[in-house]
């Protein structure tokens, strides 16, 4: 069963708490993000452990709604796309940052079907990259920018803040709102 796309512009994140997980991106420090990253991917790997691992984790709960595995596997690509959208901002000047089709992606790479203990692994190394990839920056570094393909514009300040929040959002989303870390 195909779930129905998220087509909601998520940037208001930014500017204002979340009222469903409750995770406030809009006052965050994004020297905070490198580091909160690993924490957020160990947060997956707990959740992923916690549900056995088994193929109740690629159960959805419901028709409209991922299942956990799917939701993780979705994790990992945020953190692989924040890695290389850091990597475009702060190498070239105001790229363009190519739209990603999420959905799409959950079918294509069949997030239902792949392995968790596979999924969890390679979360940790994903946000490992994408923390190490902006940890230490200071000054002009953050204010390097890009452009999201639909118009919205970034710097790598404002998307490490705004990236942060979905991986937290979706430990919500699997009812896991227990992990979510909290932010120094």
């Amino acid at each position: 069963m195909t779930i129905a796309p998220d087509t909601k512009d998520w940037t208001w994140v930014l500017e204002r708490a979340c009222p469903d997980c409750g995770f406030d991106a809009s006052n965050l420090d994004p020297s905070k993000v490198p580091a909160l990253m690993p924490q957020v991917a160990a947060a997956w790997q707990e959740v992923l452990a916690g549900a056995g691992a088994g193929a109740e984790v690629a159960q959805r709960p419901s028709d409209d709604r991922w299942s956990t595995l799917e939701y993780a596997c979705h994790v990992r690509d945020v953190f692989r796309l924040a890695d290389v959208r850091f990597s475009l901002m702060l190498d070239q000047d105001g790229p363009e940052l190519q739209n990603w089709d999420q959905d799409e992606t959950a079918i294509t790479d069949r997030y239902s079907e792949q392995d968790p203990h596979q999924v969890a692994a390679d979360t940790a190394a994903a946000a490992a990259m994408a923390a190490g990839r902006i940890d230490g920056l200071s000054g002009a570094a953050w204010d390097r920018s890009g452009t999201r393909s639909d118009g919205a514009r970034f710097t790598v300040a404002s998307f490490a803040r705004y990236v942060i929040h979905d991986p937290v959002h979706h430990l919500h989303d699997v009812g896991r709102a227990d992990l979510i870390p909290t932010v120094p």
